[in-house]
């Protein structure tokens, strides 16, 4: 069976393009016609919001799934809304596998022993959706309780085939409060860094470059992005941060491999609201928000072929 970083890859350059589609769902952001079959159908708020983003990310995934090789529901959002929530979270993350998105549960689980083996055992379904409660392709964690605590999520996603993203720099602004403190002479995101290539290194698809042991690093720190990338060559990369955040393309550039494979750039609220952004809103009428978000998401496409490596994905096909 292909490992994760083959599927990955295989997917990026199947669909040409390193863009990721993260889902989501803010209710008092959701189209008008979605929140009224929502509200139609029950009068239990966690359930009308647990209703809506199941249709919404649905249709979200089906306009996608053409265009790019993976999607990234945040289980927060999921949560909020109850058990209900997390039902319609298995209902996503199966929809979109079925159509053949590589799917990252963005859940930043961590944990020491055997509660980390139960989050792992929990999450990682790998290349077999059944193989797990939650099919997942890959998952995001945290590596903050020390790096013991990474061992048993790389034992079972190396048996299941499936992915790991460790958060090492994120995007949000208060980030380097903790990330980048110097402790003998490295920052902690360095330290972190160093054990995530290390992981990562061990298991590597020569043909690849990489493993499947992956890391987060954030497109709104773009100098120590390209640093990260540098010390961590046989890393896949999560970038979060490019649109809303304030991320652009030639922040990003750094973070591929000349072949325009090596990371994934992930856009949630560009695109999957994109019928509120002023480009698309005086486009589009409320009702055709889809073709916002198609549109959204051909031109980040557009965007990263044009200024970063990913524009070889393009050449090599």
């Amino acid at each position: 069976m292909a490992t994760y970083i083959e599927r990955l890859n295989s997917a990026i350059r199947a669909k040409q393009t390193p863009a990721l589609v993260g889902l989501d769902p803010r209710f008092d952001q959701l189209p008008e016609d979605v929140l009224e079959r929502a509200r139609a159908a029950t009068s239990n708020l966690r359930q009308q919001m647990a209703v809506a983003y199941e249709e919404f990310c649905v249709r979200i995934i089906d306009v996608v799934a053409p265009l790019v090789p993976a999607v990234k529901p945040q289980v927060a959002f999921f949560e909020e809304c109850g058990p209900a929530g997390l039902e319609v979270l298995d209902t996503v993350m199966r929809h979109a596998r079925k159509r053949g998105l590589i799917v990252i549960a963005d859940a930043k689980r961590g944990d020491i022993g055997s509660t980390a083996e139960g989050y792992a055992a929990a999450w990682l379904a790998g290349d077999d959706p059944e193989a797990a409660a939650w099919p997942a392709d890959s998952l995001t964690i945290n590596p903050f309780l020390g790096s013991d605590t990474l061992d048993p999520f790389v034992k079972v996603a190396n048996a299941k085939n499936a992915g790991l993203y460790v958060l090492v720099k994120t995007s949000n602004p208060g980030s380097g409060v903790f990330q980048d403190r110097f402790s003998e002479g490295q920052t902690v995101s360095q330290c972190v860094a160093d054990v995530v290539e290390r992981l990562s290194k061990s298991t590597a698809v020569e043909a690849e470059r990489s493993g499947s042991i992956g890391a987060v690093v954030g497109a709104t720190h773009p100098a120590q992005l390209a640093q990260l990338r540098a010390q961590m060559p046989h890393v896949p990369l999560l970038i979060p941060g490019y649109g809303s955040q304030g991320g652009t393309s030639a922040d990003v550039a750094s973070a591929f491999h000349a072949d325009g494979t090596g990371a994934l750039i992930n856009s949630s609220r560009g695109i999957i609201f994109a019928a509120s952004r002023k480009e698309y809103k005086d486009r589009y009428e409320p009702k055709e928000w889809e073709k916002a978000v198609e549109q959204a998401t051909l031109d980040m496409i557009a965007d990263l072929a044009e200024h970063t490596p990913a524009g070889n994905l393009r050449k090599s096909s």
